[in-house]
């Protein structure tokens, strides 16, 4: 196949999926110049870095004697999980630091971006190296498409996770929730390099990630519940304040704010967009310290002050 072809192939599906990961996110999504960085370090970034981790781990395991199949079967078994997941997950560690990474659905999403970005490039790489007739180019088309860039969103996903709980969790053995997250990563990683190797367990293979999508679901609405938790806390302090009317809680936290008449149209989308990162930046205030905190009480009288502004209008 042309590999103008194959291009398209690997980037379309995987822009969908991006479109579809960043619109899960119901009430605070990330800039989307954020998620493409992410999606673009996936592709380029973790790619160099993990074929130059494998090669080097596969130039030791050279060393050993072993013959060639055996080496092949842990470099794609054992190796490709620990040092692609780490090339993956590495920009994480600077992304949970950033003002903008406020909850663990941020993880997720981050997360899954590096993971399809990932899955992209190696995706074209898999469409023109072995799709040598039309009949193979489809098939690896439709299983890496379908199950392989999926995984890696789901691995480099749930590591995020385990990267947000880290960070908002008051748990005294938080430190170890990355550790559980990077060898959750490398496990579904390995399970599916595993399933794939051998044509007897390929469909045990494919169960597995559709199980793996499931509680990556399941995860990500656990995550949203979460933030509908805050929001309702956070923003019932403002009502006691006179603030934002108490019936515009359970508009706010909820689906019912994308719909009109409920509030003056035009001013709608910035006093929601406003209040939830009101609830947002006061949960974080609680949970920094130093100079950082002077940054979340500006952004909390600046939110204040927008929806001072915007209901006053509305009542004049």
């Amino acid at each position: 196949m042309p590999i103008s072809i194959s291009m398209y192939a690997a980037v379309l599906p995987m822009l969908l999926y991006l479109f579809i990961l960043w619109k899960m996110d119901k009430y605070d999504r990330e800039p989307l110049s954020m998620i493409l960085f992410h999606f673009l370090w996936g592709a380029f970034g973790a790619v160099l870095l993990g074929i130059g981790g494998s090669l080097t781990l596969v130039i030791l395991l050279s060393l050993t004697g072993n013959n060639s199949q055996l080496n092949y079967l842990i470099q794609s078994v054992l190796i490709a999980p620990v040092t692609e997941e780490f090339a993956k997950g590495i920009i994480l560690f600077f992304t949970i630091r950033t003002r903008r990474f406020d909850n663990i659905t941020d993880g997720l999403v981050y997360g899954g971006a590096v993971g399809l970005g990932f899955g992209m490039t190696e995706n074209f790489l898999y469409f023109i190296t072995f799709g040598n007739t039309i009949t193979s180019w489809i098939y690896i088309v439709i299983i890496r498409s379908l199950f392989s860039a999926v995984m890696h969103c789901i691995a480099s996903g749930i590591f995020g996770a385990s990267l947000g709980l880290s960070k908002f969790s008051e748990n005294s053995f938080r430190k170890l929730f990355p550790v559980g997250g990077i060898l959750l990563a490398i496990l579904i990683h390995f399970s599916w390099n595993a399933s794939v190797m051998f044509a007897g367990t390929y469909l045990l293979g494919i169960l597995f990630i559709i199980l793996s999508v499931i509680l990556f679901i399941f995860i990500f609405n656990l995550s949203l519940s979460n933030e509908r938790r805050i929001i309702t806390q956070e923003l019932q302090e403002e009502c006691g304040s006179g603030l934002i009317p108490l019936e515009h809680i359970n508009i706010l936290n909820g689906s019912l704010r994308f719909k009109r008449g409920w509030i003056d149209e035009h001013v709608r989308k910035v006093y929601c967009r406003n209040a939830i990162r009101l609830a947002f930046n006061k949960y974080e205030l609680r949970r920094v310290k130093g100079s950082r905190r002077q940054f979340y009480e500006k952004e909390i009288e600046l939110n204040r002050d927008v929806i001072r502004i915007l209901l006053s209008n509305i009542r004049k």
